[in-house]
């Protein structure tokens, strides 16, 4: 015959699992939708830092790109443009330089489209513009003095 201790044993245990297990029911009813909602929350956050991380490089692009000044209007550049320009003021690329303060070989690369000229030469390209042949030509024989 078995011993009364080990069956009151047995039973204590069997019925003890069982409240556990009654309990802890609720407890993973409760936890399944919190587990969806920290998942999201997960994918949310992600989404949002990778968008963070775009804007960040986006936002240090337009500052490089931006004048140095914040008073300076955003000037545009055309090589077509210039050596219209040029053209119709009838300057060799040698005096267009002298007015803005460059040599006629990076005029010429400017042109072609090699290269752009430095921020500091542009608002006296677009200075330029605005000029007619006669006040170009007044403004080369005062750079010439």
């Amino acid at each position: 015959m078995p011993n009364i201790a080990t069956l009151l044993k047995s039973e204590i245990a069997r019925v003890a699992r069982k409240q556990v297990r009654a309990e802890t029911a609720g407890l993973k009813q409760a936890i399944a939708p919190y587990r969806a909602q920290i998942a999201d929350l997960k994918r949310r956050t992600r989404e949002l830092e990778q968008q963070v991380k775009r804007l960040g490089r986006v936002a240090a692009k337009v500052a490089t790109a931006s004048p140095a000044e914040s008073g300076e209007r955003n000037l545009r550049f055309s090589a077509k443009g210039l050596a219209a320009q040029r053209k119709r003021l009838g300057l060799s690329a040698q005096a267009f330089g002298a007015l803005i303060g460059a040599s006629g070989q990076s005029v010429y690369k400017w042109e072609e489209g090699k290269t752009r000229p430095r921020a500091k030469h542009l608002p006296s390209i677009a200075a330029l513009r605005t000029m007619g042949k006669k006040e170009a030509a007044a403004r080369l024989a005062s750079l010439a003095r």
